[in-house]
């Protein structure tokens, strides 16, 4: 990433002293110094400088990221180089690598792999649109910085009438990702289709998007319910045959999930997010591939102890 995401002026040599004083703290004190020099001044260059001396072990090194590549906007193959990656995330994984002084190398691997990939040693962190939920939090550790709102997507003008996560699915098939948080908001629905006298919903599993948007484009299923900005895209590749029904909130987050046994990873990764959004780096990169700005949110953890 160019320094242009770094645009605020170097910090006077008296901010200096306080930045590098806080090298010197142990990780919750060094989190709380942070905090404080981000709200009076959000430099991230000085503050990166100073996150690279407090975390040494990551300077000059190679980091996994596992991702899947089939969310366009999020993370995708480049068009224009098959063996590259291109999208938010990407350079989400970039800026932080940067600000910590590492580099990046992705790993592919379905949806439902990203977390066994990390548990086993093969990736170093995650960083590819997952939500952050307690039982996955079982697995791994997430930092989150971005609230959710999914999206619903049904063939052109709604034809099955299609109102949301409720009984409007009721007899209906939804193509979703194996592992994703929807599959069980969906199945959950049988006793409540049951009970009005209606046949439970039928789900689809795929291993990516692009197979669950084919899936609805080709009429095998009704509908699709992912991230907002996932249908949204969508819709925007196919006007003439898809449409989004709504935006339904959820009360999940998305996160980096990093090893449950790597503080010094996690306490990292949420030092240097803070820099990034102190900067208006992260909204900048919302902004850049067509994501809302607005769910831009505080990073916050999500583990299996709370």
């Amino acid at each position: 990433m160019s320094t242009e995401m770094f645009p605020t002026p170097a910090p006077a040599p008296r901010a200096w002293r306080r930045v590098a004083a806080c090298a010197a703290l142990g990780s919750a004190a060094w989190l709380s110094h942070l905090a404080v020099a981000q709200a009076a001044e959000p430099n991230p260059a000085g503050l990166c400088a100073a996150l690279q001396s407090q975390y040494p072990q990551f300077k000059g090194k190679t980091l996994v990221d596992a991702l899947n590549p089939h969310t366009p906007g999020y993370e995708a193959l480049d068009p224009k180089d098959p063996s590259r990656y291109v999208g938010f995330d990407v350079d989400l994984a970039e800026s932080l690598g940067k600000c910590l002084g590492f580099s990046v190398k992705y790993t592919p691997v379905a949806f439902a792999a990203l977390l066994p990939t990390l548990q086993s040693g093969r990736a170093d962190f995650v960083i590819s649109d997952i939500y952050a939920t307690k039982e996955r939090a079982r697995a791994a550790d997430f930092i989150t910085y971005s609230k959710v709102f999914d999206g619903v997507l049904v063939a052109k003008d709604n034809p099955k009438k299609i109102s949301g996560i409720n009984q409007s699915l009721c007899g209906l098939t939804a193509a979703e990702n194996t592992g994703f948080v929807e599959v069980p908001l969906v199945q959950n629905l049988a006793a409540a289709c049951k009970a009005a006298g209606k046949p439970a919903p039928t789900v689809q599993l795929y291993d990516n998007n692009a197979a669950c948007i084919q899936a609805v484009l080709a009429g095998r299923a009704d509908t699709y319910i992912n991230d907002v900005n996932t249908v949204d895209q969508a819709v925007k590749a196919y006007p003439q045959q898809l449409s989004k029904a709504l935006a339904v909130t959820l009360p999940y987050h998305i996160g980096i999930a990093v090893p449950q046994n790597n503080h010094a990873l996690r306490d990292a990764i949420v030092a240097a997010l803070k820099a990034l959004q102190a900067s208006g780096a992260q909204a900048a990169l919302m902004r850049k591939w067509g994501l809302d700005q607005g769910a831009v949110e505080a990073p916050t953890l999500v583990t299996a102890q709370g």
